[in-house]
């Protein structure tokens, strides 16, 4: 993993914010929604309790009004939200530590927000379900074969540091965590079948001539530049040793020929926030471009055909995770393992399950699903009855299989994860050269 000095940790991280900024959907202010199984996770019996607020910061990819109020009804105390980019979110994290006591953030980030040492190492063996976490996250390991085997920064490169103390990320498990991992998923193309005529097979269609002013790619360089180097590379227009971290030579290449498409008229926009995928797609301006499970899913809310494909190439995949703030303590500190318990007893990876997303413990997650929904959502099979979003829209009809299938399937053509890499600062440069083109 790259080293960062505090110059280049601020440099990387805030002046090249746009670097990192997923504005995943910002769900704070969700409608309720209707989940099918009522029951209830752990409860904290502490004195003082209710009397303590956590302050998350986070996306909205889980920044939820819909799970802060299952936590507060389950736990007894009380929690704010606050649904940020990935940038605003690790700038808070850096610069303003005073600002929170929870941090759910991704796994690529953590190479910009450990090294400020506001994040509290967390003691693996006050979280009872531990052990049960995917191995993805806690060994590196995905039906036996290494997870470094993808390219980027896989989470098990930032999951521990090497001790309670420590700033530095540890080769090999230790008892100190950066981030409880409690969701991730793999990302690919989506598209409307209604609006193309063949099957989306390849990261290289997005550069398909019969699509020319009709695709997107997101405008987040980080996040974009490894898309486009899946397609650039499906496409045979040139190779790399480590897509999740290029050296100059490689972006300038990759850069290069962006720049080149876009002048042919390839792109039709360039969205950075969920909701703009979402309307770009719904509205048939795009009819291929980057997605995140839960925009295809959204445009599928709104009765059109949208398919998340599954590329033959493979998938990029994230992980995000909750941490601590290293000012929290006493009852404060309590009340915070506690939320982390009960982030993984699974009614949160049943609800965020109806999405689209992973849990990262599968087996918890299902005591909160119905057979059906287990069955569509990970074995990969047909759906037996609709299958319905957290907040009581229909997005499948029975019948219909998930983009991808399984979650072996899915997870198991993972090629490379997001990535913090050691150009981060060029990189950004060069995307938004790109971007102004």
């Amino acid at each position: 993993m790259p080293q960062f000095t505090r110059r280049r940790l601020l440099q990387t991280g805030l002046a090249t914010g746009a670097a990192l900024a997923t504005a995943r959907c910002g769900q704070a202010d969700a409608p309720l929604g209707t989940p099918n199984n009522p029951a209830t996770g752990p409860e904290v019996n502490a004195n003082n309790i209710k009397d303590v607020t956590l302050r998350f910061i986070g996306t909205g990819v889980a920044q939820i009004n819909d799970i802060r109020d299952k936590a507060q009804e389950d736990l007894g105390f009380n929690i704010e939200l606050r649904a940020l980019s990935t940038d605003e979110n690790n700038q808070i994290a850096i610069t303003q530590p005073g600002q929170y006591d929870m941090f759910d953030g991704e796994y690529f980030s953590l190479p910009l927000v450990v090294p400020s040492g506001n994040l509290q190492p967390i003691d693996i063996s006050r979280v009872k379900n531990f052990d049960k976490i995917v191995s993805i996250f806690t060994v590196g390991e995905f039906n036996g074969l290494p997870v470094e085997n993808a390219q980027g920064t896989a989470p098990i490169k930032v999951m521990y540091l090497k001790d309670k103390d420590s700033r530095e990320f540890s080769d090999t498990p230790t008892n100190w965590a950066t981030l409880i991992p409690f969701q991730y998923n793999a990302d690919t193309l989506g598209y409307r079948p209604d609006l193309v005529d063949k099957e989306i097979t390849s990261w290289a269609d997005l550069f398909d001539p019969a699509f020319r002013g009709k695709t997107s790619i997101l405008d987040i360089p980080s996040i974009g530049i490894m898309d486009a180097a899946l397609v650039v590379e499906a496409a045979g227009l040139m190779t790399f040793g480590d897509k999740g971290n290029m050296t100059k030579a490689e972006i300038d290449q990759v850069t290069n020929i962006l720049i080149e498409q876009k002048r042919n008229g390839q792109f039709r926009a360039f969205w950075k926030t969920f909701d703009e995928s979402v309307n770009l797609m719904a509205s048939g301006e795009v009819v291929l471009q980057s997605m995140w499970s839960p925009a295809v899913t959204a445009v599928k809310a709104r009765g059109l055909e949208c398919v998340y494909a599954p590329l033959e190439e493979g998938y990029r995949a994230w992980g995000g995770g909750i941490g601590m703030s290293a000012a929290m303590e006493g009852i404060k500190l309590d009340a915070a393992y506690a939320y982390m318990d009960w982030l993984l007893d699974g009614w949160v990876g049943a609800f965020l399950g109806r999405q689209g997303y992973y849990s990262a413990v599968p087996e918890n997650a299902r005591k909160f699903m119905s057979p059906e929904e287990w069955d569509f959502w990970y074995e990969g099979q047909a759906a037996a009855v609709d299958m319905v979003d957290p907040f009581g829209t229909t997005l499948e009809k029975a019948g219909a299989v998930r983009d991808g299938g399984s979650f072996e399937e899915r997870m198991g053509s993972v090629v490379v994860w997001n990535s913090t890499m050691d150009e981060q600062v060029y990189l950004v440069q060069k995307w938004n050269e790109f971007i102004a083109a």
